[in-house]
């Protein structure tokens, strides 16, 4: 694979829009892992160089929600880590035991985040009671959802956002505002151990993440100057697009078996 001016502005530029759309959805790896596979980058190279280009763009979101005011409970430190330790536990995993069942079970998953959204049209849209205890939560939602980003990873941030708002009752902007945090401690615990496995290409990232810095930028304000109203379709659309892609490879993948 050649590094070309070209080719290093073209997922320049779709870093920032996996920015953007990551911010206020999740999802955004649904773009820039495709491209990374595009130009020739090894699965598992692949998969460590989003991740490495990702943490720059769940950071700028989540720094430019913590200087608007958000994110500052004391509360969150619990989830935070056991996202972590969840995140760690599936990145070591990973790289140990074949997880192919997955191809299957996560489209479904992405499927019924979906149609859950788009059947509770008024979801999120005002706190509601909640089903789980913020400590029974962070011990069981926040290590799992954690557990997938560092095996697996498209759509964390949605599954957080859906797991704050099904089960802490939460409005849909809230739960997307803690899942930035959230996203980023899972992001930095697997790029850490990838780094040390070394399968990052540096300069690949690094350019991705100026990317990224741009789109989480105006993402992060494109949330909180009104923009809520497009998490919902955002949420539903990627979803969607996430599921019919992983089983697409899927299919891809037994053909050419």
């Amino acid at each position: 694979m050649e590094l070309t001016l070209t080719l290093l502005l073209v997922l320049f530029a779709v870093a920032m829009l996996a920015g953007w759309v990551d911010t206020l959805a999740g999802g955004g790896g649904l773009l820039t892992l495709p491209a990374l596979l595009l130009t020739g980058v090894p699965p598992v190279t692949a998969l460590a160089t989003n991740k490495s280009q990702a943490v720059i763009g769940t950071l700028t979101a989540t720094a430019t929600l913590f200087a608007k005011g958000h994110l500052r409970e004391r509360k969150l430190i619990l989830p935070v880590a056991t996202a972590a330790l969840g995140a760690a536990l599936g990145t070591w995993l990973i790289q140990r035991v074949d997880t192919s069942w997955l191809s299957w079970v996560i489209p479904v998953l992405l499927l019924g985040v979906a149609l859950y959204v788009w059947l509770t049209p008024h979801m999120g849209k005002s706190d509601s009671h909640p089903r789980l205890s913020e400590k029974q939560w962070a011990c069981t939602c926040a290590p799992t959802v954690g557990f997938y980003d560092g095996a697996f990873g498209p759509g964390t941030g949605t599954f957080f956002a859906a797991a704050g708002v099904a089960f802490r009752g939460q409005t849909l902007l809230t739960a997307t505002i803690r899942a930035k945090l959230f996203n980023l401690t899972t992001n930095v615990v697997s790029v850490a151990l990838f780094a040390a496995a070394g399968k990052v290409i540096w300069t690949i990232a690094a350019t991705m993440m100026a990317g990224q810095v741009i789109g989480a930028f105006i993402g992060s304000h494109t949330m909180l100057a009104g923009g809520t109203r497009l998490i919902r379709p955002l949420v539903i659309t990627m979803c969607v697009l996430m599921s019919v892609s992983q089983i697409a490879q899927h299919l891809n993948l037994l053909n050419l078996s």
